[in-house]
């Protein structure tokens, strides 16, 4: 052995090294997170744990969102995992049931944050009695309308529409008031971001969508034609954007802060992203409404943070988890931001009460809907699935509505009995 050479290949080695940058080398933490969600608040998390913790920064990675599942899927039977991972909440039991995440119960033993932490998140992160995840964020859709649009089509802008057939009456003065204005706005090729907005239309106005189980009926309701019936006329006449159907949910969040669109169903994230992107905008946000007025309903959803299964940094990512439900985290980042707190007794606080429009959102946690299924993905959320065929043969074909709906329904039943 030539210790003359090992020696300097050692110097060599320490010397690069104390060249690199400490993110280079040191043990971050790996976390992924899906695209399309809201990524200006995890991105705010993230750095907030990482001025607190620079030996044990969390270096971040978006995925795409029609990706997120499969891939996470994937990385978890080869072994090859993040340390957290940002998740669709509404996965939560499908991923808990497969054994895919780490149980992290005893680590919450003791602490008092989770009992006020956001019911619907905390529900899908249980399972079997063992606890799989925290929230992340959460977000609820709402009906979100640009004043501006209103006053120009000649329409009070004080005053939103409560009921599906005021959209279609506001949305077509709107269309045309001005160059590339728009009265309505759906995501043509994403399944999620229907569910979210779209699915608040059937559920407000008494319908059904998902089967809880295999014994369970789908898309069950008189309201469900008449409200496929109504996208379909939004549509034929022209009050939404065709641009819209190529729409993957990449640049959903971005839609209403254009300036361009009357309505659109949304979420609690674009009070800030609105602002950010047009501030001069005047808006106003209401309950999402079903066919007749004094029907309401929100999707409430966000995201959970788990550990998959076979992670070596549990106990770090549990400290993770714990930072983002502290009180200063809730108040300094969430609300400062103008998020949902996703601790209810974090929602009084200096912020909340200098903005009036997150609490016109905050009324549609009250209304919420969170699905519970361990097959959602298949369901609702697959590019391919029915939820989305569905939606796509009414918004952009001449198929009979009953015909697609009968489709539908048995596609959905085969899913659910699988």
């Amino acid at each position: 052995m030539n210790l003359k050479k090992l020696t300097m290949g050692a110097v060599a080695m320490a010397t690069l090294l104390a060249a690199m940058p400490m993110s280079a080398w040191a043990e971050d933490l790996q976390m992924w997170e899906r695209s399309g969600g809201n990524a200006g608040m995890v991105d705010a998390l993230v750095a907030a744990w990482n001025e607190k913790n620079p030996d044990r920064k969390i270096v971040l990675t978006y995925i795409p969102h029609t990706e997120m599942v499969p891939k996470l899927a994937q990385s978890i039977a080869s072994g090859e995992v993040p340390d957290l991972m940002g998740l669709d909440l509404i996965y939560g039991p499908q991923f808990e049931a497969a054994g895919q995440l780490e149980d992290i119960t005893s680590y919450f033993a003791d602490d008092a944050s989770i009992k006020t932490a956001s019911p619907g998140h905390m529900k899908v992160s249980t399972y079997d009695g063992k606890l799989y995840g925290v929230p992340l964020y959460a977000d609820v859709s709402a009906l979100f309308w640009n004043k501006d649009l209103f006053k120009k089509a000649g329409l009070d802008p004080e005053v939103p529409p409560k009921s599906l057939a005021e959209i279609h009456d506001f949305a077509k003065k709107i269309t045309g008031v001005e160059e590339g204005a728009y009265g309505y706005y759906l995501a043509g090729n994403c399944a999620g971001c229907n569910i979210f907005t779209f699915g608040p239309l059937i559920w407000a106005s008494g319908g059904t969508i998902e089967p809880a189980d295999a014994a369970a009926e789908p898309l069950t309701g008189d309201a469900v034609p008449k409200v496929l019936e109504w996208a379909r006329m939004m549509h034929k006449e022209g009050l939404i954007n065709p641009a819209n159907q190529a729409e993957n949910g990449e640049t959903f969040h971005l839609q209403f802060g254009s300036g361009k669109v009357g309505m659109m169903g949304t979420g609690n994230f674009n009070i800030t992203l609105a602002r950010e992107q047009n501030p001069n905008m005047n808006f106003g946000i209401t309950l999402l409404p079903g066919l007749e007025a004094g029907q309401t309903a929100s999707f409430a959803g966000g995201d959970i943070v788990t550990v998959p299964k076979g992670s070596k940094r549990v106990t770090d990512a549990v400290d993770f988890m714990k930072f983002i439900l502290s009180d200063e985290v809730q108040v300094e980042v969430y609300a400062k931001m103008l998020n949902m707190t996703t601790r209810g007794d974090m929602v009084d606080n200096k912020y909340y009460a200098e903005e009036p429009l997150i609490k016109d959102v905050a009324k549609a946690i009250d209304i919420g809907v969170t699905p519970y299924t361990l097959k959602f993905f298949e369901l609702i959320n697959s590019p391919q699935g029915p939820w989305l065929q569905m939606l796509q043969r009414v918004y952009y074909t001449d198929d009979p509505i009953d015909t697609i709906i009968a489709d539908a329904k048995q596609q959905m039943k085969d899913i659910a009995a699988e």
